[in-house]
């Protein structure tokens, strides 16, 4: 088996900066080890995040985590706190967290292309004066993931705006790639049909959101 499984890869961080060169001085200074005004108005108006874990061996996980704004709740200028809500009980950056506590977040603002990035250290509570805290619908989340901050700093719109993602006119038809419940049929061999699938998964979100 080869060492690499492309070609010409790039092996030493010397390689790397000598194709892409140094950051700009700004794009190091805008980093801080808390959360300011700033981050916390970001976050108090994201609807939306991605978390990043490894476990202890490497294995990686991006899960998604949304709620109304405000949904991570920002403690003081160095910790903040999301709710854990039903999913599929897969448990996969739960695990990670619990072997290595590294974390990195995205927050995301629908509309605006810059993002918001968060990177620090995580731990699974289930503080109840926390959980209190996120009560939606009366329903008070089993856990929740708390977060101490290390880095933080906004990224710029460059990524979103190759995307075009918040761009509607450029959105393309969502049937052009087989439907989410397509392919779980597919996957697991279900005995029920697809529309039954789709019935039961539409179902499932309307009434286990919290």
């Amino acid at each position: 088996m080869p060492e690499h499984a492309f070609n010409d890869v790039i092996t030493s961080l010397a390689e790397l900066r000598a194709l892409v060169g140094e950051p700009a001085e700004r794009s190091v200074k805008k980093e801080t080890a808390a959360l300011d005004g700033y981050a916390r108005e970001f976050i108090a108006h994201s609807p939306f995040v991605l978390i990043a874990t490894a476990g202890a061996e490497g294995r990686c996980d991006v899960s998604p985590k949304g709620g109304a704004p405000g949904f991570v709740v920002v403690l003081d200028d160095a910790r903040l706190v999301m709710p854990d809500r039903p999913g599929n009980r897969r448990l996969d950056g739960m695990q990670n967290i619990l072997q290595n506590g590294h974390v990195g977040l995205i927050f995301m603002i629908p509309g605006r292309e810059d993002t918001l990035r968060v990177n620090g250290r995580a731990w699974v509570v289930r503080d109840a004066e926390l959980l209190d805290r996120m009560i939606v619908a009366d329903k008070r989340p089993p856990l929740g993931i708390g977060v101490v901050v290390e880095e933080c700093y906004f990224h710029c719109a460059k990524a979103f705006r190759r995307a075009g993602l918040w761009n509607a006119q450029a959105w393309p038809d969502p049937t052009i790639v087989a439907s989410f419940a397509t392919m779980l049929h597919d996957r697991t061999k279900a005995s029920c049909t697809v529309e039954e699938l789709e019935r039961d998964i539409e179902e499932r979100t309307r009434t286990q959101l919290y």
